[in-house]
């Protein structure tokens, strides 16, 4: 299908007799296939909180790396798609970039039935799984090129709110589709999901350098069952006994002929964990109550293939690519040259929307392993996948809504107050005892504070697609560049913030350090964006299509 070579949405007969139809098709099959991108992005962040409970034997740091190594590559990958569209067209850029993600989501859904599979299999597949993140900078610079700037807010804004409902659905779709055999035996049977608690003042252990010289047993029902053997004043072993009213945790299967689950039946029980030196003195030991149930994981990714099959379809039929003069590979690079001071208005934008959508996606991949690192060591801890849903669906749904706002005020005031929201956040976060709890009473406070962070990071990111394609308004193509390309930057979020974020913990015992760092760059953002955008006489500044830009004065007169 050749390429439209006539298109000028800012004529407005063109717009109304031609232009308008094609771009809001366009926008709505892409936005379609971008949520499911996102999706198949994020679903490592919401598996990885699930390996360790059917067999996977990772560290706290590797689970991180596998939540963070998405971004990583996505990050890669805009890099490259920020070139695409303006020079190879919307239709073949995201029809490819659609199919193409099966591979990952085949593989994953194989690779978790297999406890086998290393950790380094795991990083591949989540590295594959950014394609997901990457082709975002693609769909950006398309849809700017078929909307006027009058529209350019609300067009980006509806695709990037709608498609990044795409994390929430991972988030939300995950912990329910992997309860069950959803999808039949033809895509595998159950894992054993096994879940146990520590049982409160069950017990009052004794140490002294560093081995366990005495247990008592505070419950009359465990005390039957429990049965401590000492010797010389240290003690040797703990068994646990079963008893009518204690029953020890069992897992209860079902194989086939060839020694594959294909059924597991429910189990509750006591499991007695128990360390012990090389010795054989006993260092530590707890007594949990717990459940063995079925869990089909490898549905967190097969149920996406009939989705992004249907996505590469539409696209392949109804899609349409502009043809832009001037627009070949060497032309995109001018973006980062001294010429009409773009490389000072890149680096810029960039700062500005790695923290808007690159704090998104970052806390978007690293909030379940938050939650499950900072209050999962407490009685009762909650289920990450619980939670973790509401942020990035905040931050989607308020991106959506938030687009005809900016059209009308200007991008630049919207990032001003979002910035120094974000701060605020940060310094809940830190100063309430939030990253590092004492109790679990913290924990509603802890999730109210990180929604904060999403409204904003949803608000900010919302107000980029306004302002950059403004701050660009000498040439759409470039504009359409800079949405590439800081989106690209934008992308290593979920590798940088979920990387540092799991460092901190681990070698701190607190997010604190991570959250003071975040507080020190949306301060130099906010200052960034003030000075060049927002005050009275800026650079280029943005106050609305109410307000006026600084293109409009400058249009007559710009070389």
């Amino acid at each position: 299908m050749a390429k439209i070579t006539k298109w000028e949405p800012e004529n407005e007969q063109f717009w109304r007799e031609t232009g308008s139809g094609i771009a809001w098709r366009t926008c709505g099959i892409t936005t379609f296939s971008l949520l499911f991108s996102f999706a198949t992005w994020f679903v490592m962040s919401a598996v990885v909180v699930r390996l360790p409970n059917i067999g996977f034997k990772f560290t706290v740091m590797e689970l991180f790396w596998l939540a963070a190594i998405p971004g990583l590559a996505s990050g890669i990958l805009r890099l490259i798609h920020s070139y695409f569209i303006p020079v190879l067209g919307t239709r073949p850029v995201i029809s490819i970039a659609t199919i193409i993600k099966l591979i990952p989501m085949v593989w994953l859904g194989f690779a978790v039935q297999d406890l086998n599979t290393p950790w380094s299999t795991f990083m591949i597949i989540g590295f594959l799984s950014g394609m997901g993140g990457g082709d975002f900078s693609s769909y950006m610079p398309s849809t700017s090129i078929f909307f006027p700037k009058r529209l350019q807010g609300v067009s980006m804004g509806i695709q990037a709110g709608i498609g990044n409902f795409g994390v929430s659905v991972v988030q939300f779709v995950t912990p329910w589709i992997i309860g069950a055999a959803v999808l039949g035996g033809v895509v595998g049977g159950p894992q054993v999901f096994t879940k146990a608690d520590p049982i409160k003042g069950a017990i009052t252990v004794t140490k002294a350098n560093g081995v366990v010289t005495d247990v008592v047993v505070n419950k009359p029902d465990l005390a039957a069952a429990i049965v401590v053997t000492k010797d010389g004043g240290v003690v040797k072993d703990v068994v646990l006994q079963e008893t009518d009213a204690v029953k020890a945790l069992k897992e209860q299967v079902t194989r086939d002929a060839s020694g594959k689950i294909t059924a597991v039946t429910k189990t509750e029980g006591v499991k007695l964990e128990v360390k012990k030196n090389d010795a054989g003195a006993v260092t530590d030991l707890v007594i949990k109550k717990g459940i063995k149930k079925g869990m089909w994981v490898q549905n967190a990714a097969f149920w996406y293939i009939p989705f992004l099959i249907l996505a590469f379809i539409l696209c392949a039929i109804f899609l349409r690519s502009i043809e832009m003069k001037g627009t070949g590979f060497k032309k995109q690079f001018e973006i980062l040259s001294t010429k009409q001071r773009a490389l000072t208005h890149t680096w810029n934008c960039t700062i500005t929307y790695i923290g808007s959508f690159g704090s998104f996606s970052g806390y978007a991949a690293a909030f379940p392993m938050m939650i499950k690192a900072i209050y999962g060591g407490f009685d009762g801890a909650p289920d990450p996948l619980k939670y973790a849903f509401f942020g990035p669906l905040i931050g989607g749904l308020v991106r959506a809504l938030t687009g005809p706002v900016f059209d009308k005020i200007g991008g630049s005031k919207g990032m001003f107050w979002c910035f120094l929201g974000l701060i605020a956040g940060c310094l809940v976060l830190i100063f309430g005892g939030l990253v590092s709890p004492t109790s679990l009473d913290q924990f509603p406070m802890f999730v109210y504070t990180m929604l904060w962070i999403f409204l904003m990071t949803g608000i900010a990111n919302a107000a980029t697609f306004r302002q950059y394609p403004i701050v660009f308004a000498y040439s759409p193509a470039k504009g359409a560049q800079m949405l590439g390309w800081t989106g690209a930057w934008a992308a290593f979020g979920p590798f940088i913030f979920t990387s540092l974020i799991g460092m901190s913990i681990t070698k701190t015992g607190s997010a604190g350090t991570f959250f003071a760092g975040a507080i020190v760059f949306y301060a130099y953002a906010f200052i960034l964006n003030w000075w060049y955008y927002t005050r009275k006489g800026a650079e280029r500044y943005d106050y609305g299509n109410s307000g006026g830009t600084w293109w409009d004065k400058a249009k007559d007169t710009w070389q």
